[in-house]
């Protein structure tokens, strides 16, 4: 049998367009030298930068911040914040707690998810849209498809406080007028005339925000991976500083069971049918 061609390059030999580390010389981060030509960037602009390839102007980046500052919830009942609090009561190390934290962050009905799917059918329906197609005819698409918009309504109450400072901010920055955002409120006109009653809530706004920014949908995942972080340690610290195992603990005789009944085990030194 004949051997499969090698591969053209190099065996063991892992190079790079993204960056190159130079030991003792320089750091080469997407075509720039770390620091010099990007050493004045802050922390959230060079993570744009590295994700993108561009750089945003200081309204871009003072929204996009805005973005995850108005979603920091230091609260340890909500579900990402619960799993770093359950770390710090373990005493897990911070790390594993916070990576564990975001990484269920990823929920696919409230977490990154729903904002993929938020995105995804703002730049689907725009494109739609200025061919030619009718909004409600995007808009009942997408319920058919999924029973539901992503972005619009929420459990327990039908309302966001995080959309007016939100929008009031993107208005003073002169970012309130992009076609995305022009499209999601029209989106929400449509499901609350309707029989929805549904309004739009955080997802849908920052998905509209974000491609009005011109990040795709690839690029809007990875910028939102953080979103919910700094709400996280909060929790984490407060739960450390509890006696431990101590969040959430519930004693035997408050859960109710309605499983199988005890059943008998035997075991080598005890009669038969004995319960163990």
């Amino acid at each position: 049998m004949q051997e499969p061609d090698l591969p053209a390059a190099p065996l063991g030999v892992l190079k790079s367009r993204m960056g190159t580390f130079y030991p003792g010389s320089h750091v080469i981060f997407r075509g720039q030298d770390l620091h010099e030509d990007l050493k004045d960037l802050d922390w959230l602009a060079l993570y744009l930068f590295g994700i993108t390839g561009r750089r945003f102007d200081a309204a871009q980046l003072k929204l996009l911040n805005a973005i995850w500052t108005y979603t920091s919830y230091a609260d340890a009942r909500l579900w990402n914040n619960r799993v770093a609090a359950l770390a710090g009561s373990s005493r897990s190390s911070g790390a594993l707690g916070l990576a564990a934290a975001l990484a269920v962050s990823e929920a696919a009905i409230y977490g990154g998810g729903i904002l993929m799917r938020a995105i995804e059918f703002f730049i689907r329906a725009l494109h739609e849209t200025a061919c030619g197609a009718d909004l409600s005819d995007c808009v009942r698409r997408e319920l058919e498809l999924h029973r539901s918009i992503a972005g619009y309504g929420r459990p327990l109450v039908n309302g966001d406080e995080r959309i007016q400072p939100l929008l009031k901010l993107a208005a003073e920055l002169g970012l309130d007028r992009g076609p995305h955002l022009e499209l999601a409120l029209a989106v929400e006109i449509k499901l609350l005339h309707g029989r929805w009653r549904m309004k739009m809530n955080y997802a849908a706004l920052v998905a509209a925000l974000g491609a009005d920014l011109g990040l795709d949908a690839a690029e809007f995942y990875l910028y939102m991976f953080p979103v919910f972080l700094a709400g996280m340690p909060p929790g984490y610290i407060e739960a450390g500083e509890r006696p431990e195992g101590g969040l959430y603990a519930i004693p035997c005789d408050h859960i109710v069971y309605s499983g199988p009944a005890r059943r008998n085990w035997p075991t080598a030194n005890a009669e038969p049918g004995a319960s163990t």
